[in-house]
């Protein structure tokens, strides 16, 4: 699945010559500079991490980052890492669009679910796309160098 449309909207994946043109809408979510960005999609890109933009007459107003996994606990899966459309942007659809864009790409993988973690701003949003808060909760530990 290479390209999804919805309205006026052209959702794809992004090539690694195009990842920069993200930047600008996911520095709204992710505050880091350039060069970090690109490296950090870099190493992530070998586990398959992948960004999607959603674009409105040429210009970037919505990304997404995923990756597919397979765990024991949950078996094969889409992950979505990163969500964001352009402030200018919200309330018309993109971020459902890039969902849906999602959705269909998991189950052309053969996958049964979509997973992400959101921030508790977003939740009315993912509750409102049929997404339900899963029962375990994400832990973390800080180590220090």
């Amino acid at each position: 699945m290479t390209e999804h449309r919805c309205s006026n909207l052209e959702i794809r994946r992004l090539s690694p010559p195009d990842w920069m043109q993200a930047y600008r809408v996911m520095a709204q979510l992710r505050s880091l500079e350039e060069p970090e960005f690109l490296e950090r999609i870099r190493r992530q890109s070998y586990s398959g991490y992948e960004l999607v933009a959603a674009f409105d007459e040429g210009t970037i107003i919505g990304v997404m980052g995923m990756r597919p996994v397979h765990t024991l606990a949950r078996g094969a899966h889409l992950y979505i890492d990163d969500l964001v459309v352009d402030a200018t942007g919200r309330g018309r659809g993109v971020g459902r669009s890039l969902l849906e864009y999602a959705e269909a790409d998991a189950l052309a993988r053969s996958m049964t679910a979509v997973f992400l973690d959101a921030r508790p701003d977003a939740v009315p949003f993912y509750e409102r796309e049929k997404y339900v808060r899963h029962p375990a909760p994400s832990m973390k530990k800080v180590l220090a160098p």
